[in-house]
């Protein structure tokens, strides 16, 4: 593990830590792609949108996850440049117990409430029934879920990235091969949609349990060593709650441009939808090399080795800069075509071209947001990692779309995602040269 994170050259090191995420998020992707398209094989439309409107909790037990997994990671990992071992083993096992307490309480608490939840996402008289069946199973198997964020984010800070990747992705095979069986053959709608995802979050959790006794040295789930102190405690929500606040600000801007595009008429609305399935592809591979990246972030900065961490970042910023900007290139050329693979209307087809082109062109922009994002996070910055995460998607989009809306219209909204990524971005360079690079010098 020393000789990965000190010795080897970055870009073999930043590879190899990062290439595992990378596959598991388009494994990730191609689960998405896949139940989508079982649900749809019911041909039964209300079916169809009861399972969409639960999309907000799977985003939700997400992020309530991410703040045990990204939360414990970013200690861990400087604490590993720190050669202190003990004190990272009992941050882990407490990371991996308190993310099963708060599963449970998040179970009890969503079903009690289920009624008030779903009319919130939008359920009607037609849907909710479809859309209760999902939620209640999502419901009931929350603790699976958040769980699985937690190995799956600690065990890369020992540089076990392939390890990472195969709890991802057998818990994903499986519920891949569960979606047909259980959706269509056994007839068993959102329900079999729910529990094929929930079974395979438990092969998942499995998955990660073994493969922490066999590989870990360091990271640990023994109970005995769940004990940490308070300000340890505190320094795991600082980190982890602005983590998960980037998937609740990704939804909510999901949300935004829907609400202003309607307006638009349902062609538009369509369009956005295959726009960002499409855009997916894009920002998941960029999401992976800066989480993949995390690791080593965290250490150098906690060893004091500044020049290697200046040289991380500078590799982290080219590869997530470079790879969008030459995919960006490419769908550019391309968007007809990729539109046009989802839905074969003229009007969609034309509306998506347009709006896929147009958030293209910040797309390397992206990666610097991602790339500063996560740096922030590994370094321990809560006021940076807060900063960044509620922002993109949330707070400057939020600002851009009601002025851009207001005196443009229709060009306003479509335009108002890439003035967004632009903004945050040189906003996080801003914050990299105040917050990150004082306290680089502050401990040289």
């Amino acid at each position: 593990m020393q000789e990965l994170f000190e010795q080897a050259p970055i870009p073999k090191a930043y590879f190899k830590l990062a290439f595992p995420v990378v596959l598991g998020m388009v494994v990730s992707m191609i689960y998405n792609l896949a139940d989508t398209f079982f649900v749809s094989q019911t041909q039964n439309t209300d079916l169809v949108a009861g399972v969409s409107l639960c999309t907000p909790l799977f985003s939700l037990l997400l992020a309530i996850g991410d703040i045990f997994g990204l939360g414990g990671s970013s200690i861990i990992s400087r604490l590993m440049g720190q050669k202190d071992y003990n004190d990272a083993t009992k941050i882990s096992s407490f990371c991996f117990y308190a993310a099963i307490v708060v599963g449970l309480v998040v179970t009890a608490i969503l079903l009690i409430f289920q009624r008030p939840i779903l009319y919130m996402f939008g359920a009607t008289a037609q849907t909710y029934a479809y859309a209760a069946d999902f939620y209640r199973i999502m419901s009931m198997g929350a603790a699976l879920i958040i769980v699985s964020l937690v190995p799956n984010n600690l065990i890369r800070t020992e540089g076990l990235a392939v390890q990472s990747m195969i709890g991802a992705v057998v818990g994903t095979v499986v519920t891949i091969i569960l979606d047909p069986i259980l959706i269509l053959s056994f007839h068993l709608g959102g329900a079999g949609a729910a529990l094929a995802t929930i079974i395979g979050y438990a092969f998942t959790d499995l998955t990660f349990i073994w493969l922490t006794f066999k590989y870990c040295k360091v990271i640990s789930m023994s109970f005995s060593q769940h004990r940490i102190s308070s300000s340890y405690i505190r320094q795991v929500l600082l980190i982890g709650i602005p983590a998960a606040i980037t998937n609740v600000m990704t939804a909510f801007g999901t949300a935004m441009l829907n609400r202003y595009l309607a307006a638009y008429g349902p062609t538009q609305v369509a369009a956005l939808g295959i726009v960002m399935k499409i855009y997916t592809i894009v920002t998941l591979v960029m999401v992976g090399f800066a989480f993949g990246a995390q690791p080593l972030i965290g250490y150098t900065f906690g060893a004091k080795n500044m020049k290697r961490f200046k040289q991380t970042v500078r590799f982290d910023l080219l590869v997530n800069m470079g790879y969008s900007f030459i995919l960006a290139i490419i769908l550019m050329i391309l968007a007809p075509h990729a539109v046009s693979l989802f839905l074969n209307n003229q009007a969609v087809i034309e509306a998506g071209t347009t709006m896929l082109r147009i958030f293209l062109i910040s797309t390397p922009f992206i990666g610097g947001v991602l790339v500063f994002t996560t740096m922030f996070q590994s370094i321990g910055s809560p006021l940076g990692a807060l900063l960044m995460s509620i922002s993109r998607q949330g707070v400057i989009f939020y600002v851009i779309i009601l002025i851009a809306a207001h005196f443009f219209g229709y060009t306003g909204v479509v335009w108002a995602q890439p003035i967004a990524d632009i903004v945050t971005c040189l906003m996080g360079a801003w914050l990299y040269q105040t917050l990150a690079v004082k306290r680089i010098e502050h401990l040289s």
